[in-house]
């Protein structure tokens, strides 16, 4: 699997404190499956994570993990950096491909303006890849409003443990939602800490229910991410079907 969403960059943000922790985050990742993991730093007012900083980080953390898995960058960033110049959002590209850009979904309200300073991103050749919109309460109550983004280019990420359970049943309902409307495409970590449960993709994949869909979200799209290639498309789904989830329609 290829997870493109953790915070294990050590001392960026509120993820792994120290370069010990941020390879015990590796091996427990290299444990659940993962092949490839992206280093994701919050980028926002809080954690003002610089573009220097997170590709130092990146490097050290390569030095010390060695082959454990393959570290990819990216910064994860608030929707309020993004009317940053050009040139400045391209060094947060995700998994280093110049054309992707991971955006963190506000945890309350739907900023009227996040549409169009998403909208921007697409205007500069930039494919927006939205953090977990599922934890979002406005997204849980009306999963259309992602409808416009995802038809104008922006692909959605969901969080692993949204999509088992282990963020609660709101997240896991609006993630089943979001999968029936086709309106997901990358299932990732965010994970934070080194437990094996704390990364979950392995977890995840398996609650989706479905094989072909689950190697969709999990190495089919974010591998195209990593590689530069276009998005492969979406697996049909067999009739009769189970649900996602498990159980029968």
């Amino acid at each position: 699997m290829i997870d493109l969403h953790s915070h294990v960059l050590p001392g960026l943000d509120d993820g792994a404190d120290d370069i010990e922790e941020a390879v015990e985050i590796c091996r427990a990742a290299a444990a659940d499956g993962i092949e490839v993991l992206a280093g994701t730093p919050h980028v926002r007012y809080d954690h003002p994570t610089t573009a220097q900083q997170m590709e130092s980080a990146l490097a050290a953390l390569r030095d010390a993990a060695g082959e454990i898995v393959q570290l990819v960058g990216g910064g994860e960033l608030d929707y309020g950096e993004l009317d940053r110049p050009e040139d400045e959002l391209r060094r947060y590209a995700l998994a280093g491909n110049p054309d992707c850009l991971l955006v963190e979904t506000p945890y309350r309200g739907w900023p009227l303006e996040l549409p169009e300073r998403i909208y921007r991103l697409r205007t500069l050749g930039i494919v927006p890849v939205l953090a977990h919109p599922e934890r979002n309460a406005e997204v849980q109550q009306r999963p259309e409003l992602l409808a416009p983004l995802v038809a104008g280019g922006t692909l959605v990420q969901l969080t692993a443990s949204s999509v088992d359970g282990r963020g609660g049943k709101r997240a896991q309902a609006c993630v089943r939602t979001l999968l029936e409307r086709n309106l997901a495409h990358l299932i990732a970590s965010d994970a934070h800490a080194p437990a094996v449960r704390a990364i979950g993709m392995s977890s995840a994949a398996a609650a989706v229910g479905d094989e072909p869909l689950a190697r969709w979200l999990t190495v089919h799209v974010p591998r195209a991410i990593v590689e530069r290639e276009p998005m492969p498309p979406r697996p049909h789904r067999m009739r009769p079907r189970r649900r996602l989830f498990g159980g029968r329609s």
